[in-house]
């Protein structure tokens, strides 16, 4: 099928960055994108289409994103003991306050607004991949995207 250690040099930033953008935390989207090859490796067979692989890696991101959460939901959380993860380059310039801001509006958006503009800006997805990700039209993948940047516009002013 499918070389994955060359997938994974291909799409390993890709999926990184979308996971940090879904996440916020550096250490949590290493975590995630490791969980993510981990379930592509086992899963490889099921990528049919070679082509389409950073939108079936990205799914699989999403996916573990989500459980993470939900995983998160059920813990009863502890008294806050653990020492502040030191900062690294992508976190200090998460911490710019327009980026700060614009991000934070950006979690601010409902669904699939977030999840398209997300999509395309941070994993550099076509809206044509976005699309067949959702199985939706190209046109709805357009005009979703529109109405997220014009939405978040709004919400900067």
């Amino acid at each position: 099928m499918t070389d994955f250690d060359g997938l994974y040099r291909e799409q390993q930033s890709a999926v990184y960055r979308f996971l940090f953008k879904l996440s916020g935390s550096a250490h949590l989207s290493e975590e995630l994108t490791q969980e993510t090859f981990y379930r592509a490796y086992i899963n490889l067979p099921s990528l049919r289409d070679e082509s389409k692989a950073r939108i079936w890696l990205c799914q699989i991101a999403k996916n573990c994103y989500n459980a993470y959460c939900n995983e998160k939901k059920k813990q009863v959380p502890l008294e806050n003991t653990a020492e502040p993860e030191a900062p690294d380059i992508a976190d200090s310039f998460a911490e710019k306050e327009l980026s700060k801001k614009a991000f934070s509006k950006l979690h601010e958006l409902e669904e699939p607004y977030k999840e398209v503009f997300m999509l395309s800006v941070f994993a550099n997805l076509s809206l044509k991949e976005i699309s067949e990700l959702f199985g939706k039209s190209e046109s709805w993948a357009r005009v979703t995207f529109f109405r997220a940047k014009k939405k978040l516009i709004e919400k900067l002013r």
